[in-house]
């Protein structure tokens, strides 16, 4: 019994070895002159649903070169009567369907990870659809190259049918 467990083991490492490799070499990294912009340290702020926000967003490659993780904290200097917030995007891009993707995972839990953003590019803009079990929501990623700025634009669409501003939010480089 203990024998056919190892070769069951061992059989599996070697498949999941070789698919690795095989994988691996398929495969080529990712790479979006518009979402490298995006990478590094950024200071962002901006109306909440009202109310004002002081993140740190931290924006790096992972998953060989296949996402751009995006980590959003409330900065430690924000007012104490600040909603504190934390998530972690991955945007990443399907070159079958061309458009972009765009994970969420935030302290709001598993109901809303469980959609995927859908996004198309427009000149400097990569605009995300959101199909959440509430409603429809957008995020827009606006790219200033003349002030190395962006904007994340988030609308949703309420009870009336209306689209209204849920965030907009400016991200400027960490330190400036």
């Amino acid at each position: 019994m203990k024998s056919a467990l190892v070769h069951a083991c061992l059989v599996a490492s070697v498949f999941l070895a070789l698919m690795s490799v095989h994988l691996s070499a398929q495969t080529a990294e990712w790479h979006d002159d518009l979402v490298d912009h995006l990478a590094g340290n950024w200071k962002l702020e901006g109306p909440v649903m009202g109310r004002p926000g002081h993140h740190g967003v931290q924006a790096e490659w992972v998953f060989n070169h296949q996402f751009l993780r995006i980590h959003e904290k409330t900065s430690a200097g924000a007012p104490a009567d600040e909603h504190r917030y934390e998530a972690t995007w991955f945007l990443g891009y399907d070159p079958i369907n061309k458009c972009y993707v765009l994970h969420l995972m935030d302290v709001f839990g598993a109901r809303f990870s469980e959609t995927l953003g859908y996004g198309i590019r427009d000149g400097d803009a990569i605009r995300f659809v959101f199909e959440y079990p509430d409603g429809p929501f957008h995020t827009t990623f606006r790219w200033s190259p003349e002030s190395a700025t962006w904007q994340w634009l988030m609308e949703q669409k309420n009870k009336g049918g209306k689209w209204t501003q849920f965030a907009d939010l400016k991200l400027t480089r960490a330190g400036q």
